[in-house]
């Protein structure tokens, strides 16, 4: 399959290998789990794969180091597969979406996602966003144009709102949703048991959110990863698409070892879907248990 992809987008994202690009897309998906008394679902957009071309994962090693990792781990050493996916929880009144995947430079599978869950896209509440890159602000805006969540409450972190507005390609898109947007401090709480949590280096306002219902907790990382294989693995590598690639990696070692400590549960929307499980350490780096429970 084939997309016109944005030029920006066009650079971060790179369609499936040859043999991969043949299979046909993954249908849309919803998968359902709790968090405490929360109920939640990971929802399917799309899913891509990344050229091994030491731009990207490992931008500051040789690519056969990267594919030295990739093969170790029974993976393909060209291309390193990338989902992209989002998050929603139910926490009282509130229907809550974290990103929104690439909308209509795609399939619009998220919508889809989100009605095989049981909910039409007027019903969500409050879109929360990680950052502004186009895999997870896209679908904010229908193909005509309009509101795809004409009724909710649209919220990043006021830095990162800042940066989406000086970025002259995101014109269309910031006009269309300013009305919505509220911006937020970080470690504010935004949701009954959410609370907006600095993973910083990504983008200058990158932020993950912590739900927490209980005893039980779940951390939305955001884009601190993106590989279940190589960001784990090799934390200490720079990641192409990090603003800030020194801080970037920090934040990565730091927090990775803190859940691996924690055993707390994660949702990474650019695992294999549906991207939730746990960090576990091993050696010098960690490695990805899925599993929703």
């Amino acid at each position: 399959m084939t997309f016109k992809l944005p030029v920006a987008l066009a650079a971060m994202l790179v369609l499936a290998a040859p043999a991969l690009a043949a299979d046909p897309p993954r249908p849309p998906a919803a998968v359902a789990f709790r968090i405490g008394q929360l109920q939640a679902w990971s929802l399917r957009d799309a899913d891509f794969a990344i050229a091994n071309d030491g731009k990207t994962f490992g931008a500051d090693v040789d690519p056969a180091e990267v594919s030295r990792v990739l093969a170790a781990a029974g993976r393909p050493t060209d291309r390193i597969p990338v989902d992209i996916d989002a998050l929603l929880v139910k926490t009282g009144d509130r229907l809550v979406l974290m990103d929104t995947g690439l909308g209509p430079l795609a399939t619009n599978q998220l919508v889809a996602s989100l009605k095989l869950a049981g909910f039409a896209p007027a019903q969500v509440t409050d879109v929360l966003i990680t950052h502004s890159h186009y895999d997870h602000v896209s679908g904010l805006m229908t193909a005509a144009r309009t509101l795809t969540f004409p009724n909710a409450t649209v919220r990043m972190s006021t830095r990162e709102w800042a940066w989406m507005r000086s970025q002259p390609q995101n014109a269309a898109l910031v006009a269309l949703i300013e009305p919505r947007v509220t911006p937020f401090e970080l470690g504010a709480e935004l949701a009954p048991g959410i609370t907006a949590v600095a993973l910083d280096g990504h983008t200058p306002g990158h932020s993950g959110y912590e739900v927490r219902s209980g005893e039980a907790r779940l951390l939305d990382v955001g884009d601190m990863v993106h590989s279940s294989v190589v960001s784990l693995a090799r934390p200490d590598w720079a990641m192409g698409f990090d603003s800030d690639k020194v801080l970037g990696r920090t934040t990565r070692h730091a927090e990775l070892s803190r859940l691996a400590r924690s055993g707390e549960r994660v949702f990474t929307p650019h695992f294999p879907f549906p991207g939730v499980g746990h960090v576990v350490a091993q050696g010098d780096g960690f490695v990805w248990k899925p599993g929703v429970e």
